[in-house]
């Protein structure tokens, strides 16, 4: 279950048994899918780029998706949708706060 308070959810690319799902682009592939669901709606050209509720990326060498909980306020359907990707899957939820890179 993941709190109402939470401001991204970590989607890992580790079932809950502790092995790696596949396929192996299966972060991209969930991304893709739910690329038109961005702030003022799908535009032309929307689904070339990554909404920015819903993120593919690695952390410490792991698949994972960050879905931002503004997701879940504007399209509750779509919120549904990637957390019932993660359950059906047994894959590994968090909650976090996803920080920007620091400049080196």
């Amino acid at each position: 279950m993941v709190s109402r308070t939470a401001s991204e959810v970590f989607i890992q690319g580790i079932t809950k048994d502790g092995r790696t799902f596949r396929p192996s682009d299966w972060a991209e592939r969930l991304a893709g899918v739910m690329s038109p669901f961005r702030p003022g709606g799908a535009q032309p050209g929307s689904h070339l780029s990554y909404s920015p509720w819903c993120i593919p990326t690695v952390i410490q060498g792991v698949k994972c998706v960050v879905v931002n909980r503004q997701l879940r306020d504007l399209e509750p359907m779509a919120w549904d949708f990637v957390l019932n990707f993660a359950k059906d899957n047994d894959l590994q939820v968090s909650e976090a706060c996803l920080l920007p890179d620091r400049d080196s």
